[in-house]
């Protein structure tokens, strides 16, 4: 679980930078941060139920 919220993260981040340089790609930075509001969700989730998966 932690090697996806890596991985959501990462996404998240170069997507944000893809979509904020190319003006005709802006939906990547809609995406971007669809996927870093999923990451912080996920990642809250685990820290307050204090799961190790």
């Amino acid at each position: 679980m932690n090697l996806l919220l890596i991985i959501i993260a990462v996404v998240a981040v170069v997507l944000l930078i893809t979509g904020g340089l190319v003006e005709s790609l802006q939906f990547l930075l809609w995406v971007g941060v669809i996927l870093a509001v999923i990451a912080v969700i996920v990642f809250l989730v685990r820290m307050i139920s204090g799961r190790k998966v």
